[in-house]
């Protein structure tokens, strides 16, 4: 078989739609890599915030994405997954031009503030409605492998934003990174309006019955959110608690620690989809434990290796349990929800996947404070709660 053959063999595994929700992730992440990663900075620096402030925005955005989460599921049953998605980033390039203009014209912080949050809002409520889709566009037997796919879409977009935005900067006024994200939004918007298909539902009747009681009532689905939760806790880690214990308690230079997230992003990139491809074949719950397992085991390493190389392994050991459970979780979610409530149910999960990620950055300074000398302390706390979850998955799994 030719090599272009055997490529539209595998373009012809998924609908096109799924191809363009990961195209458009990919663009998509890389406008928004350009920008935001540096308005902390710019705060900071050029409008003079104290960190404590800007730490504050941080754990704002964090708690209006997740309720975001929640209404773009919700929105994407009621609505429908495309125009959920097509508005929310309409809206998005509208807000980064508003972005653009109030740092060029030295606006208000307070304004720059509350448009921040309104595009956390927004990328929040197309997530919700990108997974929807994702789900919908797989079918049952290939939403790991969608999901696999989906996560490399923003990997790359994340791993290209950040480099042409630093170089953006060291050159052009910050606003211009702004404009940049709105034009790159665009684009995406463009792709998504020509060439995304809302799904076909068949089964139920299309009216929302029930509401969240109905939702909280499924005992599985909330026990393996509940255990989800332990877990994005313990991937919470990823950012904030590594950085500052790699650095400020082990020695290490910034860009030894970029180093880590590098290795990070590159695996993600070039072996999700395969191994998606290969752990589709294993029962969910099996790979929910052992994802969870891995989490715990990396994150347990940090806590007595010390030599560079030795800390790259341990970030091998906590990408492969990331790989092994994030696309899982997805698929378990849309596997366990009717048609009708699909959105519901993964704007569920995707609170639980927020809250978790933004309470991990508080649980981990919390034990470096309070362990201050004591690293196999700090990270025995979070693989702990690693290791619990993969017990919680194992008992679970039997109801699977």
């Amino acid at each position: 078989m030719s090599r272009s053959a055997g490529l539209r063999g595998e373009l012809a595994r998924f609908d096109r739609t799924l191809w363009v929700l990961i195209g458009s992730q990919l663009i998509t992440s890389a406008g928004f890599s350009i920008a935001l990663p540096f308005l902390s900075l710019y705060l900071h620096r050029d409008r003079g915030l104290a960190m404590t402030v800007v730490g504050a925005i941080a754990l704002a955005y964090g708690l209006v994405s997740a309720v975001g989460r929640v209404v773009g599921g919700e929105l994407a049953d009621r609505v429908g997954r495309r125009p959920t998605v097509l508005n929310a980033v309409g809206g998005r390039v509208v807000l980064f031009l508003g972005l653009a203009a109030l740092i060029a014209t030295d606006g208000p912080v307070w304004a720059i503030v509350v448009v921040y949050l309104a595009v956390r809002i927004t990328g929040a409520l197309a997530m919700s409605a990108i997974t929807v889709l994702a789900a919908d566009a797989a079918g049952p037997g290939r939403r790991m492998e969608a999901y696999g796919l989906l996560r490399v879409g923003g990997n790359v977009g994340w791993a290209v934003g950040p480099a042409i935005g630093g170089y953006m900067a060291s050159l052009l006024p910050y606003w211009t990174l702004f404009l940049t994200t709105a034009l790159i939004t665009t684009g995406s918007l463009a792709v998504l309006a020509r060439y995304a298909r809302e799904p076909r539902r068949a089964d139920g009747d299309g009216r929302m019955r029930g509401g969240f009681r109905e939702l909280i009532a499924d005992r599985r689905f909330v026990g393996f959110v509940a255990l989800s939760l332990l877990v994005f806790v313990v991937a919470g880690q990823l950012v904030s608690t590594l950085s500052v214990f790699t650095v400020d308690r082990l020695g290490l230079s910034e860009a030894e620690f970029g180093g880590l997230l590098t290795t990070n992003g590159f695996l993600v990139v070039l072996f999700q989809y395969p191994l998606a491809r290969v752990l589709a074949r294993f029962p969910r719950g099996r790979l929910l434990a052992g994802g969870s397992f891995l989490y715990g085991l990396g994150y347990l390493a940090f806590g007595w290796l010390r030599a560079y190389p030795a800390l790259l392994g341990a970030m091998v050991v906590v990408t492969l349990g990331e790989m092994v459970f994030s696309p899982t979780t997805l698929a378990v979610t849309a596997d366990l929800a009717p048609s009708m409530r699909r959105g519901r149910y993964l704007g569920a999960f995707g609170l639980a996947e927020t809250l978790g990620w933004s309470l991990g950055a508080f649980v981990g300074g919390a034990l470096l404070d309070a362990f201050p000398v004591s690293p196999l302390a700090t990270w025995g706390v979070v693989a702990g709660l690693g290791f619990a979850a993969a017990a919680g998955f194992t008992l679970w799994s039997r109801s699977w």
